[in-house]
């Protein structure tokens, strides 16, 4: 009988099983590793596990829009918070509406959960106003330190230093100042009363637009700002809050902001660009001088406006070379201007760290919300429903596991320790990579995501059910037990692959059409899916090809799940064929001859 062609690997051949087997304990050791190296050594949980605080904001009629809070302004304003809050890096903060007028905003506890309060709260719009006037909010005034620059991108930067503080600006007379804000009311649109009080400014609303006041006017208009400005005291949070309230874009107005750790107070004017003209925003690091920078793209529209703001606050002296970013009436920026930054491009440097930086991009890439909004509630959620429903869950889950068990050990037996195992090496790499996902993207355990994991150890123990029976079917057939495990295997390998495929592919229909907790329980669905591939492969087949090899597999042990009698084999398949000297040849197939 001819020799099989080299090269060829005849049916049953049993492969390398410790090659695979070192690949998954490889895995497992460098996963375990990078959690304890990272110290998150448990899952990040959501806000129904781990509590956490729950916002509710309400829309604000704004005056001239009486048809501004719409469903359309409504999505675009949760999907700017949306991005705003995650920016942050905030794990599964959830943002939806509820109602006409209402969103609802869910920050589970984590390390920045104060920080996106806070941003939460900030949901005005954006502007861009030139510095009028600047003064030291505080009492007393510090040293005087820079503020920051502004520049196009790849043009020349002004030199920036330490991060700003509050400080008494150089500026000129009260005379002079005067006729600045002047000119500033004379600008088109604006009225004679730039900073109304709380009270004021609500019966404004239904007023119509003043018409452009008189010269006198504006001169009572301008002094009745300025001694508003020397009266206000940022460091209160009364005054700090009512400043610059219930003032029209167009319109000069008072403002409140921090520069470093202290409070300062200006006279803007009205505002030239938009935050809807800020097309993209972001902190990065300057290379080419080590420092953190602020990157900004406007719309088109938006760069023509810049242009033309930049442009005018060139030709003038400290502080009307000056424009302040304003988020809610506070300004965040106030970055000086040395020439007309044009293109659509511009970047703001001096004295950021990476946490400042990030924070500016952030509030100018989503800070501006098509509508205002006001804190209708702020609720602390307890983890207390959460830690019950979870405590259920988990009960319900350690059921089936210990019925798949127990089903496993009654009609597999010996090959119930193969599948346990499995098992076992399955929910190690899940539970590591969940905690490193959860330093690495933010990922947070919910509870619809432990309903997940709970469904995945059914897809799991179906793969290890799949290649048992194929190994069956193969002995049941009288084939002895390693060419069974091999021959198996292929059609196995099939079945597996297309049945996770599928699991995996609603796994991430559903993640991509949904939002919320269910992309919770999607994302992890399709995760151990592709664990349950990775484990079958690189484990239970290898720890399969070598349990053929002990005798108490191969031989077919009554408890060893395998046994031929108990399978109903059928007579041998093979036989040897002796030649005329003795020597034994090659095995015959006699069904196939």
């Amino acid at each position: 009988m001819a020799a099989p062609k080299k090269g060829r690997r005849p049916t049953g051949a049993q492969g390398r099983p410790g090659r695979a087997l070192a690949i998954i304990l490889i895995a497992m050791v460098a996963l375990t590793a990078g959690m304890f190296l990272t110290k998150q050594t448990t899952p990040r949980l959501g806000i129904d596990l781990a509590g956490g605080t729950s916002i509710t904001l309400k829309a604000k009629s704004e005056p001239g829009k009486p048809d501004a809070i719409n469903e359309t302004n409504m999505n675009t304003a949760v999907g700017i918070i949306e991005r705003r809050v995650n920016g942050l890096g905030v794990s599964e903060a959830e943002v939806q509406t509820q109602g006409r007028d209402h969103i609802i905003v869910n920050i589970p506890k984590g390390t920045n959960e104060k920080q996106a309060r806070e941003q939460v709260g900030t949901t005005a719009q954006l502007y861009f106003r030139p510095v009028l006037a600047f003064a030291d909010g505080a009492p007393a005034a510090p040293a005087a330190t820079p503020s920051p620059s502004a520049s196009s991108s790849g043009a020349p930067k002004a030199e920036g230093g330490t991060k700003p503080s509050a400080q008494a600006t150089p500026s000129s007379s009260a005379t002079s100042q005067g006729r600045v804000l002047s000119e500033a009311l004379k600008a088109p649109g604006a009225t004679a009363s730039p900073s109304p009080s709380a009270s004021e400014s609500k019966k404004a609303d239904d007023k119509a637009p003043a018409p452009s006041p008189t010269p006198s006017g504006v001169e009572a208009a301008a002094a009745d700002l300025q001694a508003k400005f020397a009266a206000l005291d940022c460091t209160n949070e009364a005054q700090r809050a009512a400043a610059g309230k219930g003032v029209k874009p167009e319109d000069p107005t008072l403002a409140c902001g921090k520069r470093g750790d202290t409070w300062g107070k200006w006279i803007l004017g009205p505002a030239g660009v938009a935050g809807t003209d800020v097309k993209d925003a972001k902190g990065v690091i300057d290379s080419r001088r080590g420092q953190w920078i602020v990157t900004m793209q406007f719309t088109d529209k938006g760069a023509d406006k810049f242009a033309k703001i930049t442009g005018e606050l060139a030709t003038k002296q400290m502080p009307q070379n000056q424009f302040a970013i304003v988020l809610d009436g506070e300004v965040v920026s106030d970055p000086s201007v040395s020439q007309a930054l044009t293109g659509g491009n511009a970047e703001i440097s001096g004295g950021f760290n990476q946490q400042s930086a990030q924070d500016l991009g952030n509030m100018l890439s989503y800070g501006a919300l098509p509508l205002s909004f006001s804190e209708d509630s702020v609720t602390t959620v307890t983890a207390a429903l959460g830690g019950e429903q979870l405590k259920a869950g988990l009960i319900a889950g350690a059921i089936g596991l210990v019925l798949v068990v127990i089903y496993l050990l009654v009609y597999y037996r010996g090959l119930a320790f193969i599948a346990i195992v499995s098992l076992l090496v399955s929910a190690i790499l899940t539970y590591t990579i969940m905690a490193l996902l959860g330093k690495g993207i933010g990922f947070a355990l919910n509870l619809p995501a432990v309903c997940g994991a709970i469904v995945a150890i059914g897809i799991t123990a179906d793969s290890f059910i799949v290649y048992f029976e194929r190994i069956r079917d193969e002995i049941r057939e009288g084939r002895t037990l390693r060419p069974a495990v091999e021959r198996a295997w292929p059609r196995a390998r099939r079945t597996i692959l297309v049945s996770d495929f599928v699991s995996f592919l609603a796994a991430a229909v559903l993640f991509i059409v949904t939002v919320g907790k269910v992309q919770g329980f999607a994302f992890t669905l399709g995760l151990t899916t592709l664990l349950d591939v990775v484990v079958v492969f690189l484990f239970t087949k290898p720890i399969m090809t070598l349990m053929a090899r002990t005798k108490f597999f191969s031989s077919g042990h009554p408890w060893s799940g395998l046994d031929p009698k108990r399978l109903g084999a059928k007579p041998p398949l093979r036989r040897s064929r002796r030649t005329g000297t003795g020597s034994v040849t090659a095995p015959v197939d006699v069904k196939e001859a």
